[in-house]
């Protein structure tokens, strides 16, 4: 169960299927961190499957899975992205998309139907998916004199943290992404360094 440390998200790429009377459905579920990368996958699914008639969505964002969205895409409202959203909330995962592609069969399902195909789709394609555990990491802007770069280096190596950008001057600044739930003792062994500075 996720906490506000840590957050379940999965691992890869994953795939799923239903049939059910002539009509396929076919659910890919990607791992995904914002809306820019979700705009890119649906484009690039509406081409793998250009005469599939209907693509249907759900995502979350988010550590805290503040950020949702469901789409019917021109099937009856509330019986295709409600489902899938459902799906990835009943696994409680984040910043995950599942999107499932339709090739109608020439018989209609109804409501309830589509419902039950799009929700199992979906939990198909989650099911084949590794489900994994990511620590909620805030990101700090540290910056110190060149004299002390060894001092902030013991403590980011023997706090495991790996930091992203750098600039190696008289005045030093690096990008670290500290672990929400160990963030006030870090910040006291690294505030301990002399002319150290750091903000969010």
């Amino acid at each position: 169960m996720s906490s506000s440390f840590t957050y379940r998200s999965i691992s890869g790429v994953s795939e799923g299927f239903y049939k059910e009377k002539g009509s396929r459905f076919i659910a890919k579920a990607y791992p995904v961190a914002d809306e820019d990368e979700i705009r890119i996958i649906l484009e690039s699914v509406r081409k793998e499957h250009h005469e599939a008639r209907h693509h249907c969505y759900a995502y979350i964002l988010g550590a805290d899975s503040e950020r949702w969205r469901a789409n019917d895409d021109g099937e009856p409202s509330g019986t295709a992205g409600r489902p899938i959203l459902g799906q990835i909330r009943s696994l409680d995962l984040t910043n995950v998309l599942v999107v499932v592609s339709r090739y109608f069969g020439g018989t209609l399902l109804g409501v309830s139907g589509l419902i039950k195909a799009y929700r199992n789709a979906s939990a198909s394609a989650l099911k084949n998916a590794g489900i994994t555990e990511h620590v909620v990491r805030n990101k700090y802007m540290i910056s110190f004199p060149y004299s002390v770069m060894n001092d902030v280096m013991k403590v980011l190596k023997d706090e495991n943290i790996a930091f992203k950008s750098q600039e190696i001057d008289l005045e030093c600044r690096l990008s670290a992404e500290l672990p929400v739930s160990e963030i006030e003792r870090i910040l006291g062994r690294l505030s301990r360094i002399e002319g150290l500075k750091y903000s969010d």
